[in-house]
């Protein structure tokens, strides 16, 4: 099958990583479906990247019915599924004290049931192609931060569901990864990213020294699906500039 006729799903496509993920895969030569809760944005994407390569589902992927519509309409328009990227994610950063029941249960939704929904409804024609999954933690399902105990318990959830089905899945030939980011330059980053002195404070701790653009996370992401990656399977790749080498002792130097 050449890679002319292949399909990718990308969740979260609207901007940042997403949207990143879904140009880079069309530059290869993949029918998209783009999906995000903003059908104006997705309208851009899928304006820029050509609209004859891309089917448009809106909707939050939390919610089983728009799964449902998403994995029907991409079997309807194309006849299989290569690729899924659950790139799809909220972050909502407070203490405990103040953070509530239903800030939890949203932000549970969307990182993790999501995550959950997507794969086993992609699985069959996954498993049809050989197919393979991609899945969007970051660096804050490696570690904790401040007030940041939602947001990393729902990203270690998806880096652990990610190497458990690799066991799972492996055998019958799906391979699963996932990409870890660090701080990358999108829309969901903007609270550091337009804050010069908040944002030096988040560059001191990247041994790179500067926030990841979304086409380099992009990158990693079509380098997993790949043929090139073939053997990799299980695996929770930081794409973070080198923040989860460090263990978090001060430089002394």
């Amino acid at each position: 099958m050449s890679i002319e006729q292949k399909v990718a799903i990308v969740t979260g496509s609207g901007s940042g990583i997403g949207e990143a993920t879904a140009k880079r895969y069309a530059q290869d030569g993949f029918k998209i479906v783009l999906n995000g809760r903003t059908k104006q944005k997705l309208e851009r994407v899928a304006g820029e990247i050509g609209n004859e390569n891309v089917l448009i589902v809106e909707g939050d992927v939390s919610d089983e019915v728009i799964v449902d519509k998403i994995i029907k309409q991409t079997i309807e328009q194309w006849g299989r599924i290569d690729v899924l990227v659950n790139n799809a994610a909220i972050a909502i950063f407070e203490d405990i004290e103040h953070f509530s029941v239903e800030d939890w249960d949203a932000q549970m939704a969307i990182n993790t049931r999501s995550v959950f929904l997507m794969t086993k409804k992609t699985l069959p024609p996954l498993l049809e192609t050989n197919g393979s999954i991609v899945n969007v933690s970051s660096a804050s399902g490696i570690g904790g931060d401040w007030n940041g105990f939602c947001y990393n318990a729902s990203k270690a959830a998806v880096a652990n569901f990610t190497r458990a089905l690799a066991l799972d899945l492996g055998p019958q030939g799906v391979r699963i990864n996932a990409v870890a980011p660090s701080l990358t330059d999108t829309d969901m980053a903007d609270m550091v990213m337009s804050n010069p002195e908040v944002l030096d404070t988040f560059k001191s701790r990247i041994p790179m020294q500067r926030a990841a653009q979304p086409e380099e996370v992009a990158d990693v992401i079509a380098f997993l699906t790949s043929h090139d990656a073939r053997f990799v399977n299980g695996v929770v790749l930081p794409v973070d500039g080198g923040v989860t080498a460090s263990n978090g002792q001060p430089n002394l130097t």
